[in-house]
């Protein structure tokens, strides 16, 4: 768990607003129904050039816009409006690096699960966030579970709209993690096959090759998923999207779980079965990974948006 740190302002409707300011009503359309779809961005600082760099943050607005659209949410910002936002926010906030959080959800003015009607309201905040799962966790790995909740189905909930309403499946999960002494969970999809985290795609080795559920398998189209298998291609770790049972993460050489929050995490056990400490290959990526974030790879710059 990683507690708030607030700064001065949030960008919420075209406007800074004060951070203790950016207040909703109680009777917020979203806050009883789910109705909103948000991401998950994050900004470095790399310490030698000291520059900034938010990574893929325009492939993150267009996934935002991609989510409104599936949920029917009328957003009247463009991807570049939201891009500038987000930059222009970081700056009022004289912030280094960050966490990015974007979010399009019904305000207040209707009730009852027709949204019809309701403001459309859209807010963006950052704000200083370190590892998801901590720093241990990066370097030595996590303990994870597979949970006996499963995925929400492709036909109940998308799993290409990243909405809020998906992580109560994801809550679930996580809470039972925890109380049964895991790090982290893995959730099964209703056909019995390996999905994702609560929060984090997932990806195996095993002989050497590099394997994650393909989306059709109900996993969202993570972006740090995307580009764990592109650095894979350019570093010619053989790759494969394919459907997973529970016996693979069992038998895997390595495991590990990415994600804009976790980034890229090892995975030691699962289900009490030791995988062992991070693997070659699962370091590499991992490394390369923040070359690329840190802007100190130069083939992946068209990734990253400077602040200034």
């Amino acid at each position: 768990m990683m507690a708030l740190t607030s700064v001065d302002y949030i960008w919420k409707n075209g406007k800074m607003i004060a951070w203790d300011k950016a207040t909703t009503h109680v009777l917020s359309h979203s806050l009883h129904y789910g109705s909103a779809v948000f991401e998950g961005i994050r900004c470095y600082r790399d310490l030698g050039s000291k520059k900034s760099y938010v990574f893929r943050l325009r492939e993150h607005m267009e996934r935002l816009h991609r989510s409104c659209k599936i949920a029917m949410i009328d957003l009247e910002f463009s991807v570049e409006d939201l891009c500038d936002a987000a930059i222009d926010l970081i700056q009022k906030n004289k912030l280094d690096s960050c966490y990015i959080r974007p979010i399009v959800y019904y305000g207040y003015g209707q009730m009852g699960i027709d949204p019809t009607g309701a403001p459309v309201d859209v807010a963006i905040a950052a704000w200083p966030w370190g590892a998801y799962l901590g720093d241990e966790a990066s370097e030595k790995g996590i303990a994870a579970g597979v949970s006996s909740w499963r995925q929400r189905s492709v036909n109940a909930i998308p799993p290409a709209m990243k909405a809020t309403a998906s992580y109560m499946n994801a809550i679930f999960a996580k809470l039972e993690a925890r109380s049964n002494g895991y790090a982290e969970a893995i959730m099964l999809n209703e056909a019995g096959m390996v999905c994702e985290g609560t929060g984090e795609n997932l990806f195996v080795v095993r002989d050497g090759i590099l394997s994650t559920p393909p989306l059709s398998d109900g996993v969202l189209e993570g972006i740090t998923r995307d580009t764990i298998l592109c650095i894979a291609s350019d570093l010619d770790i053989p790759s494969i999207e394919e459907s997973l049972t529970r016996t693979d993460l069992y038998l895997a050489d390595e495991v590990f779980l990415t994600g804009s929050a976790a980034e890229v995490v090892p995975v030691n056990s699962v289900d009490g079965r030791p995988i062992g400490e991070p693997g070659p290959v699962t370091r590499s990526l991992q490394e390369n990974f923040f070359r690329v974030a840190y802007g100190q790879a130069e083939d992946y710059l068209d990734w990253l948006t400077e602040v200034s």
